[in-house]
């Protein structure tokens, strides 16, 4: 029963910081309105898509992993009391895959940041700039919220590795 319920307060953990993949959207998504309307440059104008492209991906992620996150709780509970065994068994299999994406995560963005800083050095024109600028800017909110969720699930797979084994 143990297994469960640290199985059930991770995921309630989860569901927390995806609320900040929603609110980063919404300021992008208002940045995007905001430039649409209140843009008078060329390069102001040009924020426009790349903060709404932005903004719609953030969200994407942030009600996706929501309702995932969400439906964990009750499905972690159906298949705890269906075998309890080989629930535990497909958590930290689980659990491992996710460990090794966030490995792939801390690799790939970090150099999506280096490449977007680049563009915007070596491209003056200012649609492309706009896109290296908030591709940037989007790859940080991604660090930031995934920085932690990797923090908070490498903690959980050491709470199953213990009850387990």
């Amino acid at each position: 029963m143990e297994l469960l319920k640290v199985a059930q307060e991770w995921a309630k953990a989860e569901v927390f910081p995806t609320r900040f993949f929603i609110l980063f959207a919404i300021l992008f998504l208002a940045a995007s309105a905001g430039f649409w309307q209140l843009g008078k440059t060329e390069l102001a104008k040009a924020y426009v898509i790349p903060m709404l492209v932005a903004g719609s991906l953030l969200m994407t992620i942030g009600l996706g992993l929501f309702f995932t996150n969400k439906s964990r709780i009750n499905q972690f509970e159906k298949a705890y009391h269906q075998d309890a065994s080989a629930f535990a068994d497909s958590e930290i299999a689980r659990v491992e895959s996710t460990l090794k994406e966030y490995t792939v995560v801390f690799k790939v963005v970090p150099i999506i940041i280096v490449i977007a800083a680049l563009l915007i050095v070596f491209v003056s024109t200012p649609t492309w700039r706009a896109i290296g600028i908030t591709t940037i800017a989007m790859m940080i909110v991604i660090l930031l919220v995934d920085g932690t969720a990797h923090a908070r699930i490498d903690a959980y797979y050491k709470q199953l590795i213990t009850l387990v084994r």
